[in-house]
């Protein structure tokens, strides 16, 4: 079980996420909406580490990971992928993922990460770095340096690292931003592959509702850095602050 409890981050006066208390289960898809500005990638930001809460903690099942910073909440198990690419660009798209592949081995074994350590012999890593590269349709691109790959290959890639390392959960921050009609099913298709892992939590944010409705088991909206619905997706679409909120029609 991830949570949180009264999450909360002020910039000056402003108050950017506020008092966020959410649960989220493994086996759920939970896909976080919102207008622009109400705080969700603010959230993620939060729960990953990325940014120091003012107030309030976060749970990743008994361990607490308020106040770590994002690489140790990584090997607790928080892995996440953003809505601008995080690659080691002047490595090729193999040699990326085989580097996750070893940093969770090494994790596994409470190790540290040996760069220096993954050579071209490391058969196995190599095999299941492959096997991935494969998995995000960028088998052909293998051997491309990370950098000269298109957008939407780079979102693939950035894919294929977060599953390498094998998280507890996985958080999607917009995967589909930016991408071709042509590379969209490729990512959604993936995620619903990780959907059949029982003992998965999927974190969601992605403002194209037609991807919210077909891949969430629930909804959760925030608006002005508060929590105003969840549950699911029919039901919290259909309500009135919700239609006001997020879609911006007038409800009496």
């Amino acid at each position: 079980m991830l949570r949180t409890e009264n999450l909360t981050i002020r910039f000056g006066g402003h108050v950017a996420v506020d008092a966020v208390s959410c649960q989220f289960a493994p086996g759920t898809l939970t896909a976080i909406v919102g207008p622009n500005g109400a705080g969700k990638t603010t959230y993620f930001n939060l729960i990953s580490g990325q940014l120091k809460a003012s107030a309030g903690r976060v749970w990743l099942n008994d361990v607490e990971l308020s106040g770590l910073p994002a690489p140790i909440r990584t090997r607790h198990g928080l892995g996440r992928a953003f809505q601008l690419t995080q690659l080691f660009p002047s490595l090729t798209v193999l040699e990326n993922v085989r580097l996750a592949v070893q940093a969770q081995r090494d994790g596994a074994h409470r190790r540290g990460l040996n760069i220096w350590s993954i050579a071209s012999d490391h058969r196995a890593l190599t095999d299941q770095a492959a096997a991935i590269v494969e998995q995000v349709g960028l088998a052909s691109r293998a051997q491309a340096i990370a950098a000269s790959l298109p957008h939407g290959d780079q979102r693939k890639l950035e894919v294929g690292i977060l599953m390498a390392l094998d998280p507890k959960v996985y958080m999607f921050d917009e995967p589909t931003a930016g991408m071709s009609v042509d590379d969209v099913p490729v990512i959604l298709d993936l995620i619903r592959k990780l959907k059949q892992r029982a003992d998965r939590i999927i974190l969601l944010v992605e403002h194209k509702m037609d991807v919210v409705s077909e891949l969430a088991d629930r909804i959760v909206v925030l608006h002005n850095g508060q929590l105003v619905a969840d549950g699911e997706p029919a039901t919290v679409m259909a309500s009135p602050i919700v239609q006001e909120a997020y879609l911006g029609v007038a409800v009496a």
